[in-house]
């Protein structure tokens, strides 16, 4: 009989997993790895503002992480710094102001461990309607827009030239992923959810061979990694959110061994 702390642990690892593969390869394509970065950095920032005004804390980081994607998106527009430049301020300086603000602020105590790493096994039955509900919106929005994301993504220029609103189409994509570290938080914590992001795309596309197999291999790769990642928890007693990260790790290295074998 398994538990029901760890069934929920699991039915929210496959919910996002699902959903971050995907996303996940969008972020691989177009090198946005830093930005991801930046947004889980940001979600710190969110969660202190979320616990002094006393609201929802899915909602208040996902409101920081839409502030920052859009702050990101007006700063490449602009020629005096590099993106990865004004992404690095604003990952740092985001994480900063959050940490500062929960030391001047007595009366708060929070669980920071909680929050950069995660607790998969502490997800409630609302934790999982959110992303139960929450994902498969993600999934149909990112469907519907997928072939000129995917356009947009392999050939900018020539989709300008084409009249796609390619500015409106990556502002899309970096909400859609602001949107899933707001959900993913709580399982992963902010400083992992970018690995989860990064790996299993990274792993499918060892061995896909279209943008769409590369897709749906992420998400099976994810769902694979929480699955292990969470047995291994439970087996050798070490923390879940990193477990599930090292799965994925794992699947990256065999992705790497099997192709190198079939080079051979």
């Amino acid at each position: 009989m398994i538990p029901d702390f760890l069934l929920r642990a699991w039915l929210a690892g496959v919910g996002l997993a699902a959903v971050a593969g995907p996303l996940g390869c969008f972020v691989v394509w177009r090198r946005m790895a830093y930005f991801g970065d930046t947004l889980a950095h940001s979600a710190l920032l969110g969660v202190t503002v979320g616990l002094l005004l006393g609201v929802n804390l899915v909602l208040a980081v996902a409101v920081a992480c839409l502030l920052i994607a859009c702050l990101v998106v007006l700063a490449q527009g602009q020629k005096r710094l590099a993106t990865d430049t004004v992404l690095g301020i604003l990952a740092h300086s985001s994480l900063a102001l959050g940490l500062v603000t929960l030391g001047l602020v007595d009366w708060l105590r929070v669980d920071l461990m909680g929050y950069l790493f995660g607790d998969i096994l502490a997800v409630s039955s609302l934790d999982l309607r959110l992303i139960w509900l929450g994902g498969p919106l993600l999934l149909l929005a990112l469907w519907r827009l997928w072939p000129s994301l995917l356009f947009a993504t392999l050939h900018e220029e020539m989709a300008q030239a084409e009249g796609l609103p390619v500015l409106a189409l990556r502002l899309a994509l970096m909400l859609m992923v602001a949107l899933l570290i707001a959900a993913a938080m709580k399982i992963v914590g902010v400083l992992l959810i970018t690995a989860m992001l990064i790996l299993p795309p990274a792993a499918s596309r060892v061995v896909a061979r279209t943008p769409e197999a590369m897709a749906i291999g992420a998400a099976l790769a994810g769902i694979a990694a929480v699955t292990g990642g969470l047995w291994f928890s439970l087996w050798a007693d070490t923390p879940a959110g990193p477990s599930v990260v090292v799965a994925a790790l794992v699947l990256f290295g065999l992705a790497q061994v099997g192709r190198l074998a079939v080079r051979v």
